[in-house]
Formats: C-alpha cells, sequence, structure tokens
C-alpha cells in the first residue's frame, strides 16, 4: 500500500508538470491562420466596399439624394440620421477596409515580392478615405488604425489635410501611378475581381479618381493645370471597356444584398417624387429601369416626397412605384460602380464648361449620357440628345449633374454628395422633417465615437456645432 502511495505521487508530480510546461504551445491551434496572403486581402476589400457601398447606397444614399423614399417608419428618410434603420452608417466598414488595405499596403511596401499590390492598394487607400471625409468632413486619419503602436485614441485631421497633405488622397493617387507604371516584375497582380489583374486599368482608375477628387474640391482653390494636365495625359476612363466595377451574381453568396432581402424589407424603398419629376419632365426611359409601374396602372409611374411620417399617414403601397426588377429578380445585371466612363465624361464636361480643360463640353457630356444608358442596359431613343431639357446649352452644369445623379442610383452617395457641390439637381423639402425642414450636408460621427474616442471626439464635435448635420464641410464650405 506504501509503494502505491508513492507511484500515485510520482505520477501526480509528473502530471501537474506536464500541464504546465509548453503550455501555450499546447494550446495553440495547429491549423489556424497567423498570415493572410495578399491577394486574399486585395479580394475581400474589394468585395466587401462593393456589397457594402451598394448596399447603403440602396437603403440610405438614395434616400438623402432623393432618387428613393423610404416608408414606413423609416426615420433615416425623415433626416433623423442618428437613427437610421437599415443602413446609414459607413462609418465602420470603411474604417474595417481601410485597416484590411494597409496591411495589404505594408506588405507590398516590406516585401519585394508583393511589389505589384503597391499601386492598387494606393488607389483604394485614396478611394476609401475619400469616401469617409466626403461623409463626415474632418475624420481620424494620419494616427488611424495603429492600435498595435499604441494609438488608440487618434487624432481628428482637418479635411483639407486629408485631400492635400503629403500622405494625403491626391498625393497617394499620384504616387499609386508612379508605383505601377515602374512595376516590372514578372510577378502578377491576383485577387483582383475588377481588372482581371491589368495594371494599366489601374492607372486609368488613379488618374480618374484623382481627376474626380479635383474637381470635388476646385471650390477651395485654382487646380485647372492639374485638371489639364490629367486631361491631356489621356490615361482616364474614358469608355466603358475600362470601367471599375464589380459584377454581382444573381445567386448567393456574391449577389447584390438587396436582391435577397425579405420582400417586406426590399418593398419599404419607393420611386421618389423628385426622381419622378426630373425622369418625367426629360421623357425618359430609364424610369422602368429603375422603378415599377404602380400596382394600379402599369401605364403609370407614381413617387412619393421624400420623409413621410407613417404615424400620421395612411400609405397604399399599390399607389406608388416599386424599385425596378434590377434591384431583384434581374439583379444579376447589377454593378458595384468604382468609378465609370459615364462619370468621368460628365467631369470633363463640366470641367471644359467651366474652361478648366480645352475639350467640347457638348460632345462629353452626350458621350456620358450614351455611356450612362449603355451601363444600365437601356436603350438610347433617338432624338433623346436633342429633346428638351436634353439637349445641352441651357443650363450646362445643371444639365451635366442632373444626368450624373441620374446614372450613379445605388452608387453609394454619390447623388447627394454631388447635390452638395453643385446645388444640383434642386431637392426638395421633405413631408415631415426631423431637421427643421433642412436638408442635412453630412453625416454625423457615430455615437462609438464618444464613447471610444471622447477627447478627440469633443474636438470635432466642436468644429461642426455639436456634430450638427447641418455644419458643410471643408470643401463644401466655400
Amino acid at each position: 500500500m506504501k509503494k502505491l502511495s508513492i507511484v500515485l505521487t510520482l505520477f501526480l508530480i509528473v502530471w501537474a508538470s506536464s500541464c504546465t510546461n509548453d503550455f501555450e504551445e499546447i494550446n495553440l491551434n495547429p491549423v489556424a491562420p497567423v498570415d493572410v496572403q495578399p491577394e486574399l486581402l486585395l479580394r475581400k476589400v474589394l468585395f466587401d466596399y462593393s456589397d457594402q457601398m451598394s448596399y447603403e447606397g440602396f437603403v440610405a444614399g438614395n434616400l438623402l439624394g432623393q432618387l428613393f423614399t423610404a416608408i414606413d417608419f423609416n426615420l433615416f428618410d425623415r433626416h433623423g440620421l442618428t437613427q437610421s434603420q437599415y443602413g446609414g452608417n459607413p462609418w465602420e466598414f470603411l474604417y474595417e477596409n481601410l485597416r484590411d488595405n494597409e496591411i495589404l499596403l505594408s506588405k507590398a511596401q516590406e516585401n519585394e515580392a508583393f511589389g505589384v499590390y503597391e499601386g492598387p492598394a494606393l488607389v483604394l487607400k485614396s478611394l476609401l478615405t475619400a469616401q469617409l471625409t466626403d461623409l463626415y468632413g474632418d475624420v481620424p486619419y494620419s494616427e488611424a488604425l495603429q492600435g498595435k503602436n499604441g494609438i488608440v485614441s487618434p487624432k481628428y485631421d482637418s479635411q483639407q489635410a486629408i485631400y492635400t497633405g503629403a500622405d494625403g488622397i491626391l498625393a497617394n493617387l499620384k504616387s499609386a501611378v508612379e508605383k505601377m507604371e515602374a512595376y516590372n516584375s514578372a510577378i502578377a497582380l491576383q485577387g483582383d475581381i475588377i481588372y482581371s489583374g491589368d495594371l494599366s486599368k489601374w492607372v486609368k482608375l488613379a488618374n480618374s479618381l484623382r481627376f474626380k477628387y479635383l474637381m470635388r474640391i476646385s471650390e477651395t482653390g485654382d487646380f485647372s493645370a492639374e485638371l489639364l494636365s490629367l486631361y491631356q495625359s489621356g490615361d482616364l476612363i474614358l469608355n466603358a471597356s475600362d470601367d471599375a466595377f464589380y459584377q454581382f451574381t444573381t445567386a448567393q453568396p456574391n449577389n447584390f444584398r438587396m436582391s435577397t432581402a425579405r420582400i417586406g424589407d426590399f418593398g419599404l424603398f419607393i420611386m421618389s417624387e423628385t426622381i419622378e419629376e426630373v425622369l418625367t419632365n426629360l421623357n425618359d426611359p430609364r424610369v422602368g429601369r429603375y422603378f415599377r409601374p404602380t400596382g394600379g396602372n402599369a401605364e403609370v409611374y407614381n413617387g412619393l416626397l421624400n420623409g413621410p411620417d407613417a404615424s400620421q399617414l395612411s400609405i397604399s403601397v399599390n399607389d406608388y412605384s416599386l424599385t425596378g426588377t434590377v434591384f431583384r429578380e434581374d439583379a444579376g445585371l447589377m454593378k458595384a460602380n468604382f468609378m465609370s466612363s459615364f462619370e468621368m465624361n460628365f467631369l470633363l464636361a463640366e470641367a471644359a464648361e467651366k474652361g478648366w480643360i480645352q475639350a467640347d463640353a457638348k460632345t462629353l457630356y452626350e458621350k456620358g449620357i450614351q455611356d450612362a444608358f449603355a451601363y444600365w442596359y437601356t436603350d438610347l431613343p433617338e432624338g433623346y440628345l436633342n429633346s428638351d431639357g436634353v439637349a445641352y446649352g441651357t443650363e450646362p452644369i445643371k444639365q451635366i449633374i442632373t444626368q450624373k445623379w441620374l446614372a450613379n442610383i445605388v452608387n453609394g452617395y454619390e447623388g447627394w454628395i454631388e447635390w452638395r457641390r453643385t446645388g444640383y439637381p434642386e431637392l426638395k423639402t421633405i413631408s415631415a422633417s426631423l431637421n427643421d425642414d433642412l436638408l442635412p450636408v453630412r453625416l454625423p460621427y457615430p455615437a462609438s465615437e464618444s464613447a471610444l474616442n471622447p477627447e478627440n471626439y469633443s474636438q470635432a464635435a466642436a468644429n461642426t456645432s455639436n456634430n450638427s448635420i447641418n455644419a458643410p464641410v471643408w470643401w463644401d464650405a466655400q
């Protein structure tokens, strides 16, 4: 019995030792990934941005731009922007994608074998950052995404610095072109779901985005020399064959998100009275692509004024036009638009009209319309370009921006952003405003910022009249 006790004691000592020696190694999952290949990061950022921003365009951007109206207690459409029902808070996913893209960029800069990813990563950094700052204004940038370096409360950079600084949007796009044009390795770009690894098209995307962002801030200074230089280079997205987009599939998992949403949720979004009037006045056939006729009359399209108070109104959906089959039954036609030839030609037309480039504004405007119709699978009617309201020259800037607004439906927040920049098209005072009948000009910082980054948030909030949605961003305050 004594020998048995001694043996048992020794066994327990050995067993206890085995439970503590190399504890971390024993509890390490041998099949868990410890790193990720750059091609997977690139694919993830491109798809997630496509998925998220197209969804945001449908449920939020289209409401602010008055392309869609929402019914059934959607307070966001009444401009209670802190009370979004479906979307309306892109802060989180934009920073998440910026984080993943920053990892991709670091890999490209630190490992020569991954150098092919540097240019595209710089393009995406500029694109994501522009989306973020155009929506919110001043945001964390230079100190953002540095949690591993101990910076967990990043400062807010001014929008001006974010656009024009040494590591800003415009500088990074210029650097991206230089990196891609200088790249001469045989290692190909993998994971590219928009251009299949064609760096020459990424160069056109970078130049086109740079032109676009120079136009966006054009009221803050004289950028005509840079705009002219980009135009003269010819290395822009001028034809649909160079469009930057992700083509959704009909079936899950790579489908347009609203195509498989509950029918009750999909049916909450109908034609806005604003777009109804524009399409009707232009006799524009895209009405049948974007919307369905009313349930009561197959020949009638009818929109509702934005911002209805569903608690005070009795709304019969049968009286209004639901969104079109292209967003649901035929959603395999849907694209997530990064940059298109129609947008580029409209930008060039505006620059030409303002005398910043030497080009024929009318020709560029008409090319933009032709490409926009093709983008939305709609035949351009004979005589449309010479019809009332469309024929170029009556109110050229208004015409250019309105056509761009129509074509950019569901393209994130582009319609609303360009309205803020130009005032076109003329949006309406909404039905039951929660914002004193004012049309908002920025998204509010999310509540998480006041909790997680209180000191820097407090300063940013003070700079925007207590985080007001009526405080214009830098390029809009001129």
